[in-house]
């Protein structure tokens, strides 16, 4: 027994494949496989058109004091040309969905900020003021917090209490 190899090309190279693969084969190949595709999508259009009848069907029926319920609201109607904040604004109730978070929670803590550092009227009829909370600290500081009469014979008398107006 031997161990040399036997190549099949007296002349020393490797063999190679004798024929092509033919190009008939991959064109229908694909051309069935584009047809398959398209066959796929009108199946999947018309499965979306049923359900999306069906869904019509089974939504409860709008009540007859409505005068103004859209068909479709999948879609803005064109007099709102886009605007999506008006078009939330005029046809649905509060409380209404966010647009954009991060906006409306910044606009609501700058409100909260302006409020909670300028002086105001909480109720102008009963004269009732706000005033900013670092005014109020330095206030609490220079007078203390108010104790109630029958705790403060029990405890060390407050050291100083100052009468006047409010700077």
């Amino acid at each position: 027994m031997s161990n040399d190899t036997n190549q099949a090309n007296p002349n020393g190279h490797g063999s190679f494949e004798r024929r092509d693969v033919g190009i008939a084969g991959v064109l229908y190949f694909l051309l069935g496989l584009a047809v398959l595709g398209f066959v796929a999508s009108l199946v999947v259009t018309g499965l979306f058109h049923y359900l999306d009848k069906r869904t019509e069907a089974q939504q409860t029926p709008v009540s007859p004091l409505v005068t103004n319920a859209p068909k479709d609201t999948r879609h803005l109607p064109p007099e709102y040309n886009g605007n999506y904040q008006q078009y939330l604004q005029k046809n649905f109730p509060s409380p209404q969905l966010e647009i954009d978070e991060r906006t409306e929670l910044n606009k609501d803590r700058l409100r909260e900020e302006q409020t909670l550092s300028t002086y105001g009227w909480v109720d102008e009829n009963a004269g009732v003021l706000r005033i900013p909370i670092d005014r109020a600290m330095d206030l609490i500081a220079q007078r203390g917090l108010p104790v109630r009469a029958g705790a403060a014979a029990a405890e060390a008398p407050v050291t100083s209490k100052t009468k006047g107006n409010i700077k």
